[in-house]
């Protein structure tokens, strides 16, 4: 069963309160975005295997610990979720990347694929999914399903700020992922736009609005 973290770190409510304020530019979103993404990669990182190694120090021999070779994965949902890589990559140099992208039909507020990318060894991996938001859960749902039937069996999501009604879509589908979330906001509104959140995460990423 996959457990959800609601993170209550003050760095990272520090960051997300920079973020929903609607003066910051966009420069300042993009790293704020970043740097979130780095401590939530703390987290999430927070139960990958070790195995020692011994090493000779300048005062002797010791034993160490290191990461036990498990390959990792950063899938980030376009295109939003492409902000969130460059804080991951600071933690997981030699992670690969590979891409989904989906867009939220304005009507039906359906997620509809568009592309998908991933590493050709993606099934032996563990894998982070990241998307800054998490408003009605469908991507999230659609994205990890796309990883499933591609064979990943160790999946992690990580968003900024999520709505109520996307975790618990996203729970109900695959209760085996662990969900990371930096902040848990009241709800959706009609239009299907978190409250009180930060706008459009894409738009603010890259500056397109």
């Amino acid at each position: 069963m996959g457990k959800v973290v609601i993170m209550d770190h003050p760095l990272i409510q520090h960051k997300i309160g920079i973020i929903r304020n609607s003066a910051t530019g966009t420069k300042d979103f993009r790293e704020m975005v970043g740097e979130i993404a780095t401590l939530e990669c703390y987290e999430a990182t927070r139960d990958l295997d070790l195995e020692e190694y011994p090493v000779t120090t300048p005062m002797g021999e010791t034993v160490c610990k290191r990461l036990s070779g498990k390959k990792l994965a950063i899938i980030p949902i376009l295109r939003a979720g492409l902000g969130m890589v460059p804080g991951m990559q600071t933690l997981l140099p030699a992670a690969k990347v590979g891409h989904i992208g989906l867009y939220r039909d304005p009507e039906t507020l359906a997620p509809v694929e568009y592309y998908c990318k991933l590493p050709a060894d993606i099934e032996e991996r563990d894998v982070f999914v990241v998307d800054p938001m998490l408003a009605t859960g469908g991507s999230a749902v659609d994205a990890i399903d796309q990883l499933k039937k591609h064979g990943c069996q160790n999946i992690r999501f990580l968003c900024i700020i999520a709505a109520p009604e996307g975790l618990k879509v996203l729970t109900e589908a695959h209760p085996d992922v662990d969900v990371y979330v930096g902040a848990l906001d009241d709800h959706l509104n009609e239009i299907g736009y978190i409250v009180p959140g930060l706008g459009d995460a894409g738009d603010r990423i890259f500056g397109t609005k």
